[in-house]
């Protein structure tokens, strides 16, 4: 068992851990910001080009953020029809088809890619330098997720559904293809040539199990597979995850090694990479690959290199041995740019993940310490991020947990993180209640 550092004063006064209820903040604080704010029940998905401080500066829409919303509502609507969420579940349902539709409809183009943005209304928009429509997988795979999302509502309309599927399933396939072949398009987050990055296989493990559990598709299985090579084989190469140690971008050359693309961790991804395995697991079942004993481990290493014992909370980027990130520089690179200048960055996701990562591994692994992590993220998390009024989080803060006006990926409010944490985290909470009974 390894010990909870020490040495940070929680910021503010709040609710903690122990009084915390994810439903409450669910349906209280975020939920409602979203359908006042920002949810487009007349044209579909939802608006998400607002500033830290809650300004709408655009109506573009990215396909990122649509396809995450297709799903997110989705999942309310389910929760809702078992009862374990109060929340108007035919509402959602519709806004999940909407957005489902919206992203099928407008995004989607030949060839199994998405246009990576459109506007208001569903009209591609450029977005490569050269005028491009389609220019990241992780948008095309984000609309896959949505669209398994949707699959799933009864009230998803023939031959939409199945057009949707098939969409899907095209997409995941052109994805599958590209990410294997090491061209795929990755903005915002482009990898140098040279190196692989973690990103790919997490995103098409967790897209191909959701995709499975709505379809049972081949494409989705295939997707899955060769994430998990990737994981945890390398399939000629070094895997992405081992024992005590893990790639954010690996390498090809040994010579690259102590470069700061390959010296870089990010605490938040290995996180978010740990329970989408265990989730991958229940969702395909027996054809799973089994969860290495090492797992809890490596979340450990990821907690203890990510946590800021000075300020509280998860730093964006750490060094492989802690700290700053550092190393040789090729120069010029976007990517070493963006971990130099926003290391320190105390940021929504990384906190959500971490918050429901913990509090999941805790339930798997006992002894480990996860409850105490858990504990003590929530705790930072809750004094830090949400907003005074109760309105959703302010989501960039610096390292001293200050709000921060700066892009730090894609210029969007995410509708997605904190909402998919506690709708995750309410679902523990009621697995817990039925087992006690």
């Amino acid at each position: 068992m390894t010990a909870v550092k020490s040495g940070w004063t929680r910021p503010g006064r709040g609710t903690t851990a122990s009084s915390f209820s994810p439903r409450d903040h669910l349906q209280q604080a975020i939920l409602p910001w979203w359908e006042d704010n920002a949810a487009d029940d007349v044209h579909g998905g939802v608006l998400t080009c607002f500033s830290n401080a809650g300004v709408l500066e655009s109506t573009d829409k990215y396909t990122w953020s649509q396809g995450r919303w297709a799903w997110l509502c989705a999942e309310i609507a389910a929760d809702a029809r078992l009862g374990i969420l109060d929340a108007d579940g035919a509402k959602w349902s519709r806004r999940a088809v909407q957005a489902a539709e919206f992203v099928r409809t407008h995004a989607v183009l030949e060839g199994g890619f998405t246009a990576f943005r459109t506007d208001q209304t569903g009209s591609p928009l450029p977005s490569g330098p050269n005028g491009e429509l389609a220019t990241s997988v992780f948008a095309d795979l984000f609309a896959v997720l949505g669209l398994a999302g949707a699959a799933k509502e009864p009230g998803y309309p023939e031959p939409a559904r199945s057009m949707a599927s098939a969409a899907a399933d095209d997409i995941m396939a052109s994805a599958l293809a590209r990410i294997r072949s090491r061209n795929a398009l990755t903005a915002p987050y482009p990898v140098r040539a040279g190196f692989s990055d973690l990103a790919g296989p997490m995103t098409l493990l967790h897209t191909g199990s959701e995709l499975f559990k709505a379809t049972r598709s081949e494409e989705a299985r295939n997707a899955v597979a060769f994430a998990l090579d990737q994981l945890f084989e390398g399939q000629g190469t070094e895997p992405m995850l081992q024992e005590g140690q893990w790639w954010e971008f690996r390498p090809d050359s040994i010579q690259d090694a102590e470069s700061l693309l390959a010296r870089h961790k990010t605490p938040g991804h290995l996180l978010e990479c740990l329970w989408m395995l265990i989730h991958s697991q229940e969702a395909m079942g027996a054809s799973a690959t089994a969860i290495p004993h090492w797992l809890p481990g490596l979340a450990l290493r990821a907690l203890e290199l990510g946590w800021d014992v000075e300020c509280g909370g998860l730093f964006r980027y750490v060094d492989k041995d802690g700290g700053a990130p550092k190393g040789s520089l090729f120069g010029g690179d976007p990517y070493e740019d963006l971990v130099q200048s926003t290391w320190s960055t105390k940021l929504w996701w990384v906190h959500a993940e971490a918050m429901y990562a913990t509090k999941l591994l805790a339930r798997h692994y006992a002894g480990f310490g996860f409850d105490e992590w858990n504990s003590k993220i929530t705790d930072y998390t809750l004094a830090t991020f949400p907003n005074a009024d109760g309105n959703e989080w302010t989501q960039i803060r610096d390292r001293q947990g200050e709000p921060l006006d700066k892009v730090v990926a894609l210029p969007v409010k995410d509708p997605f993180h904190i909402a998919r944490t506690l709708v995750f985290l309410n679902r523990l909470e009621k697995d817990d209640l039925h087992a006690a009974q």
